[in-house]
């Protein structure tokens, strides 16, 4: 499954739904075991959350977006397919979380894609259910330095700390990602996805028993003067490095 939202695969709504949409009829496709996710676009993963549906825009909006990211995050986190990231370009922020609810991740060795959750450099903060996601993968130390200082490790790095499993040269992430899909394909289905369910549900059961509360927040948050101050401010900033 290829992410293709030029520029840099942001996760507007409409991509978000398409995911979900896709993800869904594959899992109800008994002829589908596995997939890898990866990118489309040359250089970048995802580079997370589509800022633009952040930001003046009114609190209805902001709901429905943030359901839509809920919504994929359990699709993914909970899904009984083998899920492979083959990590072909920069991967920060939502990007980063796509690829953490993934079975295993494959990181191309650039210096220039790096992973990890940098919400805090643009003032905002990584919901509860980003901060588990990471915590489960990294541990909690490593999760509270990467967090606090909106960290974005690069392939070397990345690998140190255990955000990634794997860094090869560019050219064979597709072949790796195909190579340890079939390793664990090799295991019996049952088993594996009753032991991934066992793994993951207490920590999925913590979204799922707050969702509302979970959107609440977000919207309260996204809608602040400051907030909106600062996305505004950050856009501008992309824009200028456009031009």
């Amino acid at each position: 499954m290829k992410l293709k939202n030029p520029p840099v695969n942001s996760l507007s709504l409409e991509l978000l739904t398409e995911l979900v949409i896709s993800l869904e009829k594959l899992e109800n496709d008994k002829a589908f075991r596995g997939v890898v996710l990866t990118s489309d676009r040359p250089g970048v993963f995802s580079a997370g959350l589509d800022l633009t549906e952040m930001c003046g825009r009114n609190p209805a909006h902001y709901a429905e977006y943030w359901k839509a990211v809920q919504e994929l995050w359990l699709r993914l986190f909970l899904s009984n397919m083998v899920l492979v990231a083959a990590i072909n370009g920069a991967c920060p922020a939502g990007g980063c979380l796509m690829a953490l609810t993934c079975d295993f991740r494959v990181l191309a060795s650039n210096p220039k894609f790096a992973i990890g959750l940098n919400e805090t450099l643009l003032g905002i903060v990584a919901p509860f259910w980003f901060k588990d996601t990471l915590v489960n993968t990294i541990g909690h130390r490593a999760s509270e330095h990467a967090l606090q200082l909106g960290l974005l490790f690069p392939p070397a790095e990345a690998l140190q700390v255990g955000i990634v499993d794997q860094v090869v040269p560019e050219d064979q992430v597709q072949s790796t990602a195909l190579s340890v899909m079939a390793r664990w394909m090799a295991i019996p289905d049952h088993a594996r996805q009753l032991t991934k369910a066992m793994m993951r549900k207490a920590t999925a059961d913590r979204l799922i028993k707050q969702r509302d509360a979970d959107i609440q927040n977000f919207v309260s948050f996204i809608s602040r003067d400051s907030i909106q101050k600062s996305l505004q401010t950050y856009l501008e900033k992309l824009k200028q490095k456009k031009g």
